[in-house]
């Protein structure tokens, strides 16, 4: 069970509800009977359709991670036992077009509400979510929670920040503070400017005859994959512990984006060699080390494992890109 507020009831207060983790988190937090708060910002040009049938369970909350006095008063409205943060410019390479902007949420936002719990509940239990982005130009494979941190762009540096003050917090001054540090997942509510749902909306679009190549960068690059709604599972089962701790949530298994193409395109019965295009321009520098995630301790002390295989995830992203492709050929 979880921790719970005066009256009795689980209450979770969750940034960043209209991503593809939020959603999954919403669900999860939802069906095990937590009131969840949401919190959005007033402004948010954000899609709400990971979450139009999740929206009249959740209590929406306006506010906003650049603004310390909204977070406060979300946090005293809400009255929470979790808070879950999930917020944050998360495209990478946005972060190198809008480096101030990801500095201020990504970053700062954590601080400004650790800060808003601090001075609301300290009992309130915190989850930061970090990011295997944070290792950056890595050293060592697979990588854990004690893995230097070396990351080397601006969304790595700033998930850094917040992934050291979610640590002082907890350090310094007793809050119930986690991070933790999630590996690639994926699901068919990711973007479509991430690779992995570039393949799978690329795949439909062949199998339906809209388009007959893929253009993809270096097809070399590996990447540990899971899928995100297994990975909220580990989320929720941080802030039950009895102590705070971070976690790395992976598969520990690191596959190709060729790998990725070859599954995708075998769902639709396509040979994926005919139909992908690299493109030099897209490839960037080869990684010396590969990022793999050592899942070990959250297997060990949370009793987390990854429920949803590589093909499964991929077969289900394939098939709800299919349905999506399908419908917008007919409206």
């Amino acid at each position: 069970m979880g921790t719970m507020t005066e009256d009795g009831t689980r209450r979770a207060l969750v940034t960043g509800v209209t991503g593809q983790d939020g959603s999954y988190l919403a669900e999860l937090l939802l069906s095990k009977g937590y009131e969840v708060y949401a919190l959005v910002r007033r402004s948010s040009t954000a899609p709400f359709e990971r979450i139009t049938h999740l929206q009249e369970q959740l209590h929406v909350l306006s506010g906003d991670l650049l603004d310390q006095n909204s977070l406060q008063a979300a946090i005293e409205r809400a009255a929470p036992s979790e808070v879950y943060n999930l917020a944050a410019q998360s495209f990478v390479p946005a972060s190198w077009e809008q480096p101030l902007l990801t500095s201020e949420v990504t970053a700062l936002g954590v601080t400004r509400l650790l800060e808003a719990i601090r001075s609301v509940d300290d009992r309130i239990r915190f989850y930061q979510a970090s990011t295997s982005q944070m290792f950056g130009k890595v050293t060592v494979s697979p990588q854990d929670d004690q893995t230097p941190l070396n990351p080397r762009t601006p969304y790595g540096v700033c998930k850094a920040y917040a992934h050291e003050m979610a640590i002082t917090y907890r350090e310094y001054y007793g809050l119930f503070s986690c991070a933790g540090i999630l590996f690639n997942h994926e699901s068919p509510r990711r973007g479509l400017e991430f690779v992995s749902r570039k393949i799978t909306n690329g795949v439909a679009r062949i199998k339906l005859g809209l388009s007959n190549e893929l253009v993809l960068g270096d097809l070399d690059a590996r990447r540990d994959w899971g899928f995100a709604g297994d990975y909220v599972q580990a989320m929720w089962l941080m802030l039950q512990q009895e102590t705070a701790d971070d976690f790395v949530i992976a598969t520990g298994i690191d596959r190709s984006i060729r790998d990725f193409c070859r599954v995708a395109f075998e769902r639709v019965d396509l040979d994926w060699e005919k139909h992908v295009v690299v493109d030099e321009a897209l490839k960037r520098p080869p990684e010396e080390v590969v990022m793999r995630g050592d899942p070990s301790k959250a297997r060990r002390l949370l009793g987390w494992e990854p429920q949803v295989s590589f093909q499964e995830l991929v077969h289900g992203m394939v098939d709800r890109d299919i349905e999506l492709v399908s419908d917008s050929r007919r409206t």
